[in-house]
């Protein structure tokens, strides 16, 4: 059973690959879509009208990420956060980020694999995403490691202060932005310091790169924004008006998607916040 299932998953990598690649090339000679319709109509958001947002309640389920809680807390998918069935999150995070069908069928194969579940047939809540070391890893931008924090979607709202203050970017109409150089300093100096602070920290090469993913989503579909960003990360909630920066036709496909990706990564340097870390140290020795 394991042999087969190892199989299907090759064959199925290398068909989200192959389709990949014809959607990223597609992308390169069809118009964009036009601002004020990235969001398709008869979608939630359509036109920069996002659903009533309502903060969770203590017997909903949410996880450590800001992208699907937001989806929940404006009634996009289950408030709950419960019961909610693999197929159905990929369609949503379509429509509402627009990423492309291939990212929105990788990622939600990969949960449903993770959890042990059919893609086709089961369903899942929120917080079961929060495996530790599944997708969840430590040297979180937003959120302390699980050793610290056990509940992952509770943000640690000192680290979203200070990532939106690193913003050294500016758009067009002088908005404040984060950049992906922004991205990778913050990176570096998280995972440092949950290094050395953190007995139990694990941070492998898959872990990393999904943790660059995450930062990168804040400048692909975000633009950076630091306006939006401080609604999104504070508060899970999409900024009335907004739509996704993505506005490729078939949206941000996973070959697209990696250049950003690894550029974030890329930049990375842990060894820069070694001073950080020497003082993080220092100071949860104290406070323990």
């Amino acid at each position: 059973m394991g042999f087969f299932s190892s199989v299907s998953r090759l064959f199925f990598d290398v068909g989200i690959l192959s389709w990949d690649i014809l959607l990223t090339l597609s992308n390169l000679v069809r118009r964009n879509r036009r601002i004020g319709h990235v969001t398709p109509e008869g979608h939630p958001g359509y036109g920069g009208h996002w659903p009533e947002y309502r903060p969770p309640n203590e017997t909903d389920s949410r996880c450590s990420c800001p992208a699907l809680n937001a989806m929940a807390n404006h009634g996009i998918i289950s408030r709950s956060g419960r019961k909610i069935s693999f197929v159905e999150v990929g369609y949503h995070i379509r429509a509402t980020y627009n990423f492309s069908p291939t990212f929105c069928s990788f990622v939600p194969h990969f949960a449903a694999h993770m959890l042990k579940r059919s893609y086709s047939e089961d369903i899942f809540d929120l917080e079961e995403l929060d495996l530790h070391n599944g997708i969840e890893h430590d040297g979180s931008l937003v959120r302390l490691d699980s050793a610290f924090q056990p509940d992952q979607s509770i943000k640690h709202v000192p680290f979203i202060e200070e990532l939106l203050a690193a913003a050294t970017g500016e758009d067009k109409n002088g908005n404040a932005v984060i950049t992906t150089k922004d991205l990778s300093r913050m990176l570096g100096k998280r995972r440092a310091v949950a290094r050395a602070v953190n007995k139990e920290f694990s941070l492998s090469f898959i872990h990393k790169i999904f943790g660059s993913t995450n930062a990168a989503t804040l400048v692909t579909a975000f633009g950076g924004r630091v306006d939006h960003l401080h609604s999104f990360l504070h508060h899970e909630r999409l900024p009335e008006g907004w739509e996704s920066h993505i506005r490729q036709p078939h949206g941000l496909t996973l070959t697209t998607f990696n250049k950003t990706i690894l550029g974030v990564e890329l930049g990375v340097r842990e060894q820069d916040w070694a001073e950080a870390a020497r003082e993080a140290v220092e100071n949860h020795a104290t406070s323990t």
